[in-house]
This record gives C-alpha cells, structure tokens and sequence, in this order.
C-alpha cells in the first residue's frame, strides 16, 4: 500500500511521520500541550525541528510533563541538571527562558482562566486555513503571529519572535498550513 501524500517538509523524514499526521495542524485546548510547544519551539531556535523531536520524549521526563506549576518553581540545582543533560537542548538562555516562561504561562492563566482561552484570541478562535499549493508559499511570519509575539513579550515572556509564534500556530492548530496536496488538507478543513 502506498504512502499517503504528505507536505514536502514531512515527506522526507519518517521521523516526523506520526506528528505530521496526528498533531499538526491539529486545534489544541489543552493548556499542559501549550505550554510543551510554548517550550519546545522557544528550544528550536536556530535548530531543526527534527533535533528537537528527537529530544522530546526526554523533555517530557525532565520537564515533569510540562507541567507549568512545577516548572515555575525550577531552581538553581534543577537548571543545573537540565544543562547537564545531553538529552535535551542544553543552552542557558532557553532554559532560563522557560522557567520564565511558565511564571508567565501561570499569570497569563490567573488573568484568563486559561492560556487556551488567550491564545486562540489571536486568531478571533478559529482555525485559519490557508489553501496553499506548494510549502514555499508558507510564509515564516503573519500579522498574527507578530501580534502574538508583541503581547507575549509585554507579558515577560522570552524566545518568542514572530517566527516562533507562527511555528507555535502552526503545531497548535491555530493555522493549518497542510498544503492541498496533502492528505490532512481535506480532513482538517472538512469542518473549517
């Protein structure tokens, strides 16, 4: 049986396979999932999405599943273990940043009752679904993703530029961005 015809970024590598099929692209409002992409796409900076893949299953175990409470309560003994673990991205400033960024991540809850129920505010709650034809028309950035980017920032939140943001959009369901020859395309708009 052939293989179903993916976007050209995930059709290269079987790695991104399960999560090209089952999560992006996918709407999330679960604020525990946030918070991981929060962290995860502030580690990739400057990397490959396939880097830190590879180093997920280990951040969930060493970032106690991402939970925001507990993150922000990381000291200086626990920094220490994070950077001296070659399972994760072991760069000072991300993991400072998300230690920051669950503090932030928690005031941003007290204020809306959720992250989920901020965040989506940036797409007026609702998938935007774009119709692209070839991934070089994705673009790296939107006026949402730069306003996202604006907000977070004021609210003390680092390692998240516009770029960030639209990646973050993008694995949390916020755009969907599968091109029309892809076999997500149909599945996720069937609704949209």
């Amino acid at each position: 049986m052939p293989s179903p015809t993916r976007c050209q970024w995930a059709a290269r590598n079987e790695l991104f396979f399960a999560y090209h099929d089952t999560e992006w692209g996918v709407p999330l409002h679960d604020d525990c999932r946030h918070f991981e992409f929060l962290v995860l796409d502030g580690a990739q900076a400057g990397l490959s999405w396939a880097t830190i893949l590879k180093k997920r299953d280990r951040y969930r175990e060493v970032y106690d599943g991402f939970d925001p409470a507990l993150v922000a309560r990381y000291d200086d003994a626990k920094v220490a273990a994070l950077l001296a673990d070659p399972g994760i991205v072991r760069n000072r400033l991300k993991v400072a940043s998300s230690i920051t960024n669950a503090q932030a991540f928690l005031r941003v809850q007290e204020e809306c009752g959720s992250f989920d129920a901020y965040i989506w505010r940036f797409t007026e709650e609702r998938t935007l679904h774009h119709g692209w034809s070839d991934m070089r028309q994705i673009p790296a950035r939107s006026a949402a993703s730069d306003a996202m980017s604006k907000d977070l920032l004021k609210r003390g939140f680092r390692f998240v530029g516009s770029t960030i943001c639209y990646a973050y959009m993008q694995a949390a369901g916020m755009v969907s961005d599968h091109t029309t020859d892809c076999f997500r395309y149909p599945q996720l708009t069937a609704h949209a």
